[in-house]
């Protein structure tokens, strides 16, 4: 542990046993005597106050209970980069490296077993030779002496620095400058200050292709001042940020792959129009944004959007998402193959087995739903049972079988704009298909029966009302107490409203 008071305490991200923190006051409280640390807190349940001691404010707190006063030997302040990297993998300049069996090594007496990245002996034998490292939650806090790392492991290519106690975005130009052939740098859960204004582009980032920075306290505008130093950058993690507003990216991020902007509570969908001309993304991930709607307004009706080109796969998993028009919408994605929609209140009254029948038949060319692939089989079928599901509606509003009388309502093409695409496809409903079937009541079940008596012409027809369970024993029954004919002398006729056909049943005693 690091318990020296550094000249530049204020603003620095300490430890104080597990628990994370920044500096915000270093100084006298009286009446106590000595130097007090005045910190907040990651965890705002963890403080006493929000700055304030006996009326005076000596710092200021975002939550009521964020702030303490630590004493200065309490706290750590970090260690330097190639410090962690020694300690974490158990190698000095001091011990000799022998091989081990099972994944370990041998330092003199001392066994380490390998963690973090795949357990190649030879690449762990000298710290020259590593090239993927992790130093997740190692207290990391500075990049230590000038050129040490480069003189010590000049092969990185990957580094695991998160949630460690960077405190600003040139701490990590200290270190990465240093490595001249870094690919992927993960820096999540590091509250860190971000420039300001735009800063020279320095050459330190030229190959960086991953960059995670989860829960770092990064805006977007700050996203945007730092991009021109990332010119190779194919994926770009930015969850749980607070970002709330985008700009858009100009001549920066055009080699983007992926954008993870999940936790993010972007203010509408809209948002994403600023995103939308980025020529290589292929992936967004929107989980957890509050996002309730989306539109493409450059193109109509079953016709496909210029905006998000290359994008690929999209996850809008728990969010808002109740209206059908949303998944219209993605239908417009000229190649949009994957789609991650769990936990929205879309359909809520249905079942998941037609949430996602009605999602495959809105979606064309989707190839898989909620991970899990969508065969030709199965598209035919929510084709099929879709254009079945809203044919009468498609008759209602002006849809017909003939191609030159088929003009529906605008209203039902935006509410179900690949309609008349699955009727080319498969043909229009008939009429048999589309029979609405009655609600099941009472009133429903009743069979409208005209009783007419054959020796009695001049008798004026009665209509009585029968359940079509009842038998025909019971019929005869009813004709006897209404006639007063005995039930061997009658013959019963049904002629069906549904075909020309007469059905004559013959009385027996």
């Amino acid at each position: 542990m690091s318990s020296i008071l550094p000249s530049d305490a204020i603003g620095r991200r300490i430890l104080c046993n597990t628990e994370y923190a920044t500096v915000q006051y270093v100084g006298s409280v009286p009446p106590t005597k000595g130097i007090w640390i005045g910190v907040e807190w990651d965890n705002p349940l963890r403080g006493k106050h929000d700055g304030n001691h006996e009326g005076i404010q000596y710092f200021k707190c975002r939550h009521p209970t964020g702030g303490s006063f630590i004493r200065p030997d309490k706290v750590n302040f970090g260690v330097g980069f190639l410090t962690a990297v020694k300690n974490r993998y158990g190698l000095n300049d001091e011990q000799d490296v022998a091989y081990g069996k099972d994944n370990v090594l041998v330092l003199g007496k001392k066994t380490v077993e390998l963690v973090g990245f795949d357990s190649i002996l030879e690449e762990q034998s000298q710290l020259h030779k590593l090239e993927n490292i992790s130093v997740r939650e190692c207290a990391v806090s500075h990049a230590g002496q000038k050129e040490e790392i480069s003189r010590t492991c000049p092969n990185i290519k990957s580094i695991d620095l998160s949630k460690n106690l960077l405190s600003s975005w040139e701490t990590v130009i200290d270190i990465a400058s240093q490595v001249q052939n870094l690919e992927i740098l993960h820096l999540s859960e590091n509250k860190m200050k971000f420039p300001s204004a735009a800063t020279p582009v320095s050459g330190t980032f030229d190959k960086l292709r991953v960059l995670a920075l989860n829960r770092t306290g990064i805006t977007w505008v700050e996203v945007l001042l730092c991009a021109p130093g990332w010119p190779a950058l194919e994926e770009l993690y930015l969850a749980s940020n607070d970002i709330t507003v985008l700009e858009r990216p100009t001549n920066v991020l055009q080699t983007l792959k992926l954008l993870d902007l999940s936790s993010n509570q972007l203010i509408d969908g809209n948002q994403l129009h600023l995103i939308a001309h980025l020529p290589r993304l292929e992936k967004l991930i929107l989980s957890d944004t509050g996002i309730s709607s989306v539109h493409f307004p450059d193109a109509g009706f079953g016709c496909k959007t210029k905006m998000f080109l290359s994008l690929k796969h999209l996850v809008v998993d728990n969010n808002k998402i109740s209206q059908w028009s949303f998944v219209n919408e993605l239908d417009k994605l000229q190649s949009l193959e994957s789609l991650n929609c769990w936990n929205n209140p879309l359909g809520p009254e249905k079942s998941p087995e037609t949430l996602r029948q009605l999602i495959i038949a809105k979606i064309g060319q989707l190839k898989f739903l909620n991970k899990s692939e969508i065969l030709p089989q199965e598209r035919k079928g929510a084709e099929l049972d879709y254009r079945k599901m809203f044919g009468n509606e498609w008759l209602a509003a002006g849809g017909h079988q003939d191609p030159d009388k088929n003009r529906p309502q605008e209203e039902f093409l935006a509410a179900h704009p690949r309609y008349q695409l699955l009727c080319l496809k498969y043909g229009a409903p008939e009429e048999g298909e589309l029979k609405r079937q009655q609600p099941f009541t009472l009133k429903n079940q009743l069979l409208t029966v005209t009783i007419k008596c054959p020796d009695k012409p001049d008798q004026k027809p009665m209509e009585k009302k029968l359940p079509d369970s009842m038998t025909i024993q019971k019929v005869k029954g009813l004709l006897y107490r209404l006639l007063k004919i005995p039930g061997s002398e009658l013959k019963l006729s049904y002629e069906s409203s549904k075909a020309s056909m007469l059905a004559c049943l013959q009385a027996s005693k």
